[in-house]
C-alpha cells in the first residue's frame, strides 16, 4: 500500500501547538518540583542519629565484616567482648564513643 504525500509529512517539521506546549511545562514544571522535594527530604529527612550505638567494621573471610548494636544489646556487647577479642582496641575504642564502659584489657 502507497502512502499519500508522507515524504512532504515527513519533510516539514514538526509544529508545537499550544496544547502540546502546555503538557511539555506541565511535565517539566512537575519534574522540578519532585527534584525539589527529593532534595529537600535528602537534606533535613530522616531520623536522627541515636547516640548510644556501637558501630564497628572489621576484615572478615568473605570481605568487610559489620557490629552494629544500640542500647542495651551495644552496651552488652561493651560489658563483655569476649566473642569479638579480636577487635579488642577497635571496639573499646567504638564503645567510648557510644559512651559505654569496657572493661580493663
Amino acid at each position: 500500500m502507497i502512502m499519500h504525500e508522507q515524504s512532504r509529512r515527513l519533510s516539514r517539521p514538526l509544529r508545537w501547538d499550544r496544547r502540546e506546549r502546555t503538557i511539555v511545562g506541565i511535565v517539566a514544571t512537575i519534574l522540578v518540583v519532585a527534584l525539589l522535594a527529593g532534595g529537600a527530604y535528602g537534606i533535613w529527612g530522616g531520623s536522627p542519629a541515636r547516640k548510644d550505638c556501637v558501630s564497628l567494621t572489621f576484615a572478615s573471610t568473605l570481605g568487610g565484616g559489620r557490629l552494629h548494636a544500640c542500647g542495651a544489646e551495644g552496651r552488652s556487647i561493651c560489658a563483655s567482648p569476649v566473642s569479638y577479642r579480636a577487635y579488642g582496641a577497635d571496639l573499646r575504642t567504638a564503645c567510648a564513643h557510644a559512651g559505654f564502659a569496657t572493661p580493663p584489657r
